[in-house]
């Protein structure tokens, strides 16, 4: 193993970084829906703005989509510092998502599916996939990425379990991210939606849509 140094503590222990971040990034989100990060925090959006907001949502991940799949093209192919800097790029853009989309729900409202039963279920379906993706992929990507960019190429190949992990975070993260624009079409240009104004005040609306929908 890596000598790990005293003076890089993400180096030194990942996984603790890993669970202090994912930790952060879950009390934002939770936080926001539930309404305990202050109003103040974040802009008023009228409805034009939160479709503003949820087109530009839908091209980021749409972006990010393409990013990550380049990402995975280049490393099969060996073309590391291609790989990295597309997953380094992949990363920002979920930052991106973060901040538009909890300015979207903290300072403007939800949109619900509204449609034939036949679209609602596979919609339902494809959004808790999403959700479900969305959530678990969270430790498995920061992990991957605290990895990559602490640790040299010979390191990683040898000395951390980042090319399975970053299998596992680059194709769950994938899935979820293109289940997202799906179902944002789906709401948004396919079908209809009723919007509520007020933030999501219960646990329950953890359910809606995750992609700025």
């Amino acid at each position: 193993m890596a000598t790990a140094s005293a003076d890089n503590p993400l180096k030194e222990h990942p996984a603790a970084a890993t669970a202090v971040l994912s930790v952060v990034g879950y009390a934002l989100v939770i936080g926001t829906f539930l309404g305990v990060v202050p109003g103040r925090v974040f802009p008023d959006l009228s409805l034009p703005q939160v479709n503003l907001l949820s087109d530009a949502i839908a091209v980021v991940n749409t972006v990010n989509v393409l990013v990550i799949a380049a990402g995975w093209r280049w490393i099969r192919r060996d073309e590391v510092r291609k790989h990295a800097a597309a997953m380094v790029t992949s990363f920002g853009l979920i930052l991106v998502f973060l901040v538009m989309y909890l300015a979207k729900i903290g300072g403007g409202g939800t949109k619900e599916f509204v449609g034939p039963a036949f679209a609602y279920y596979p919609y339902l379906a494809m959004l808790a996939i999403h959700i479900i993706l969305s959530i678990v992929s969270v430790p498995v990507v920061l992990y991957a990425l605290i990895l990559g960019i602490t640790h040299s190429e010979l390191e990683l190949r040898t000395e951390t379990p980042h090319r399975r992990v970053g299998r596992i975070a680059a194709g769950a993260w994938l899935v979820s991210l293109a289940l997202g624009v799906v179902t944002y079409l789906l709401l948004n240009h396919v079908y209809s939606w009723e919007y509520t104004v007020t933030a999501v005040e219960s646990a329950g609306a953890l359910l809606a849509p995750v992609v700025g929908v």
